[in-house]
Formats: C-alpha cells, structure tokens, sequence
C-alpha cells in the first residue's frame, strides 16, 4: 500500500507541475494588439472595397464577354445556315442569276425560204440538243422562253404542242439566255454557236437562230414552279444522322 501512495502522489506532483508551467508560459506570452489608428483602419477599409469592387466589376465584364460570345456563336450558325441554304437554292435553280453571257432567239426562216411548207412546232429534240451544246460550251444556267432549266426539267410533246415543264413553247421568238462565268467564256460561247451543229438542224427544220454578241449581265429567272423531293425520309440520329 505504500508503493501505491508513493506512485499517486508523484502523479499528481507531475500534473500539478505540468499545469503551473502551461500557466506561467501563458503569463509571460505577450499580447499582440492592433496598433492601427482609425484612420489607418478606416484607409484599409477603402482599400478592401475597392478591391471588391473591382473584382466584382471584373467578373460583371468576363460574363458580359461569355454572353456576347455565345450570342455571336448562335448568330454565326444562322448565318452559316442562311449562307448554306442560299448557295443549295442557287445550285437548285430557286434564285435568280446574273452573269455574263448571250442571247439566243429561235425565229421561223423567212416565208420566202419556207417554199410554201408550214413551220412546225419546234421539236423536243432540237432544244434538248441546243441546250447539251451550250452545257458542253460553258454554260452555267439557262432560260427559255424565261422559264429557268434545270436538272429536272423536261420538255416533251403533249397534243402536238411542245412544252417544258408544262410552259408551251408555240410562240416566237423563243429567247434562249445563257449565262456563262466570265466574259473570256461568253466569248468563247459565242464564237462556238456561230459554227455549230445546232444551227444547221434548226435550219433544217425550217428555224433560224439568232445570237447577241456576249454582253456582261444576263438575267436568269428562278425556277418558278415547286421542286418536289421523293423516295427521301429523317435519317435515324442514333446512328449519326
């Protein structure tokens, strides 16, 4: 029992110490005071707001910046769409053309050639074969009769009258324009028509043709009636589409 009182006792003895040393190392620990004056503090108080303020101001300008990006983005997409669909319309045929080029018009010869014949309406075959001669010479649009060709058009025969997209062709002169990149190939363009074959077959049949010399504007009419899109469905957008 008395080994027991003599552990406590130095137990305790230790705490106590331990306890007045925290103490008196807090005792003597000097107490560091904000000597700034009121102005001073008053000073560095500005400071910060200033600071804040312009921090704030700061990000009032980069959000500024994110949205007037994000609107210029949006805006350039629909202007790349706008662009896109302009250039499809004038490859399709839907807006007018201007360019250098001739005119071609499609005359009956004279009575006094025609021998008493009658001149027949003009056959499907002579204009498709004028139009694979302009296409093959340069030709970068074409209208007859202001009618705009295009890919899909047809003209054809229907009750003797000859039609192109249902537009009847029975009255003359029948203008041909023809509208060509550049004026070094409506020259070109003239220069070849003048030799060609098609002008002997309309002369055989009883037509003449007359061309302008290449002049800088040509006016191509847009295709007047509606293009309809066949055999065409949504492309599925799970497969990137």
């Amino acid at each position: 029992m008395g080994d027991k009182k003599k552990i406590s006792m130095t137990v305790i003895t230790l705490i106590i110490g331990f306890m007045t040393a925290i103490q008196f190392q807090t005792v003597n620990e000097p107490i560091i005071r904000d000597t700034r004056d009121t102005s001073q503090l008053r000073e560095d108080l500005v400071k910060d707001k200033e600071l804040y303020l312009s921090l704030v101001q700061e990000i009032r300008s980069n959000e500024e910046r994110i949205e007037k990006y994000e609107t210029e983005r949006l805006e350039s997409k629909e202007q790349v769409l706008k662009e896109t669909l302009r250039e499809f319309k004038g490859e399709a045929g839907l807006e007018k053309y201007e360019g250098p080029g001739i005119v071609i018009n499609i005359l009956p010869v004279s009575e006094e050639l025609l021998l008493g014949e009658t001149v027949e309406p003009i056959s499907p075959y002579l204009l498709h074969a004028l139009i694979n001669e302009l296409n093959r010479f340069g030709a970068s649009e074409i209208s007859i009769a202001d009618q705009r060709w295009i890919n899909i058009s047809v003209i054809r025969d229907i009750n003797g009258i000859t039609k192109m997209d249902g537009f009847p062709l029975d009255r003359f002169p029948i203008e041909v324009k023809v509208a060509v990149d550049n004026m070094d190939t409506a020259e070109k363009l003239y220069n070849q028509m003048q030799v060609s074959d098609s002008a002997e077959e309309f002369f055989i049949q009883n037509f003449r043709l007359s061309f302008s010399t290449p002049q800088p504007i040509v006016s191509i009419p847009a295709y007047k009636d509606t293009i309809e899109i066949r055999n065409m469905e949504l492309a599925d957008t799970e497969k990137g589409g």
